[in-house]
């Protein structure tokens, strides 16, 4: 009989791994709190169980005898993931209480500490009463455990903690908030991989956002980075490999949000404990040939030693873009150019309607291709 692996939610993150296992001889079993994900037709089992729930997932794992349980793109399922791993005797990257602290904003910055280099000051808070105590502006302010940029707003006075506090709280299922310090200057991410405490494998790439739209939501990732230069690249992946290991982020893929202060000095904005939600690992592929998809996944079930090979980072720019509508309007491939594309992946099909999910643009699709441009 083939093995079986517990896939945690089954939206558009998770079809790139559920495809992975299955391709891998694994029988994967899915599960969701709706019954709409676009990856569920690509399951071999699926229940309708909230990923937010330990004991629905333990008992899902039990009930097919699961060889391990994983998650793509989900802050949500990171902690339920280890948790139940761990209770169950199954592999697992990090500790549940890790997670937990990636998970939430504000657990992430009191585990780095007020001393640490490359933290931002903030505050966090459950009434609009305690936000309107936040005095240095502008700031940004979002929900601490949410995430794709919902219910977040760059705020510049009192007044706008008043207008946006509400929205905010809203997307939080803890019913707080974190204010904190805005840093002016560009954004960039770490795809990083470690494994047995040594960081096998990082690489800095610049994030394109809606200047139009708030709370950074994103539209286009490029490597390698020209946001930062050889220095600032240094300081980053030093920046990330110390929030790793003051978290306890010792093996598995991790993913960092960094802006530049000043275009120089890196500074944390999130970091989470898994493969990002924007297909990063099929651009980083493309790129330079490192599969931190198939990675993790041999790691994670063969206990495979894995990134041990050098990889040549060339100069030559690659983007992974948004195909990105409005919500609720009509889905059309010919609404997006793909000329000149090395791959293409559709999130719907002619005419389904663009779900809401952000409520300002939402993903339908991304296109990979080489810009042209040497950095």
């Amino acid at each position: 009989m083939k093995k079986r692996i517990l896939i945690l939610g089954a939206g558009n993150a998770q079809i790139d791994a559920i495809e992975y296992c299955k391709a891998h001889g694994y029988e994967v079993v899915g599960c969701s709190y709706t019954t709409v994900d676009c990856g569920i037709p690509h399951l071999d089992i699926f229940e309708q169980v909230d990923i937010k729930s330990i004991e629905g997932v333990t008992a899902l794992a039990e009930k097919y005898g699961v060889s391990a349980i994983y998650s793509v793109g989900s802050d949500l399922a990171m902690p339920v993931v280890m948790k139940v791993s761990a209770d169950l005797g199954l592999p697992h990257f990090i500790s549940a209480e890790a997670a937990e602290t990636c998970h939430s904003k504000g657990k992430m910055r009191e585990a780095l500490g007020a001393g640490f280099e490359g933290n931002a000051a903030f505050m966090v808070c459950s009434t609009l009463e305690e936000a309107l105590e936040y005095t240095d502006f502008p700031a940004m302010m979002k929900p601490v455990d949410s995430q794709g940029q919902r219910g977040c707003f760059k705020v510049m006075s009192s007044e706008d903690i008043k207008l946006h506090f509400a929205a905010s709280l809203d997307y939080s299922f803890e019913g707080q908030v974190i204010i904190e310090q805005y840093i002016d200057g560009p954004e960039v991410s770490v795809n990083a991989y470690m494994q047995d405490g040594v960081m096998k494998f990082a690489l800095v790439s610049d994030r394109y956002a809606f200047d139009d739209l708030p709370g950074g939501i994103i539209k286009e990732h490029r490597v390698p980075s020209s946001f930062a230069d050889e220095e600032a690249k240094a300081k980053t992946v030093d920046l990330a490999a110390r929030v790793a290991e003051k978290i306890g982020i010792s093996n598995g893929p991790f993913y960092c949000q960094i802006k530049l202060m000043g275009g120089t000095e890196p500074v944390i904005i999130e970091v989470t404990p898994r493969l990002d939600g924007c297909h990063m690992w099929n651009l980083i592929k493309h790129y330079c040939g490192a599969d931190l998809l198939d990675a993790c996944f041999r790691h994670l079930l063969e206990g495979d030693s894995v990134l041990d090979g050098k990889y040549d980072m060339p100069r030559e720019e690659y983007s992974l873009e948004f195909m990105s509508k409005a919500p609720n309007t009509s889905f059309s491939k010919a609404d997006f150019d793909t000329d000149g594309s090395e791959h293409v992946c559709y999130y719907y099909k002619d005419g389904d309607r663009v779900l809401k999910i952000n409520g300002y643009i939402e993903k339908c699709g991304y296109v990979i291709r080489r810009t042209g441009r040497v950095i």
